[in-house]
């Protein structure tokens, strides 16, 4: 994962998740969603797209994108409510996946400062708590 990520940064020269989208075609936009959904990502009519919650603050905003655009680049073909509705799968490896890269993306180019605990350095990249697991 962190070498996918890291391909990306060197073919795009950026690890901003927005900016990254944009770089590859894929349109990112901000609409009401139900409560406790914070984003999702699409395929439809040949265009691809990340939907974020109008309700995020920036910083999640960013993870969430990241978070996204993880499925859209690791999982394609994947329908959350077919996989749900019709399967046995289970969600939790696509979203435990889709964790680690946008730890992997938000992180890359960076390193913790001397002396920097982990905590610190990963809020300081925009990784929100709880989502250390992902960064090792």
């Amino acid at each position: 994962m962190r070498q996918r990520t890291r391909n990306l940064f060197r073919t795009y020269g950026v690890t901003c998740p927005f900016r990254l989208s944009e770089e590859m075609g894929i349109s990112v936009l901000r609409h009401p969603l139900p409560s406790g959904m914070k984003g999702f990502c699409q395929h439809a009519f040949r265009r691809r797209f990340i939907v974020l919650s109008d309700r995020l603050e920036e910083a999640e905003a960013v993870f969430v994108c990241a978070h996204e655009l993880g499925h859209m680049l690791l999982h394609k073909g994947f329908s959350h409510s077919f996989i749900t509705l019709r399967t046995r799968f289970v969600l939790s490896r696509y979203e435990r996946e889709a964790n680690e890269f946008a730890v992997k993306l938000l992180t890359c180019g960076e390193r913790p400062e001397e002396g920097e605990q982990l905590q610190s350095f990963l809020r300081r990249c925009g990784i929100p708590p709880g989502m250390d697991k992902h960064f090792w």
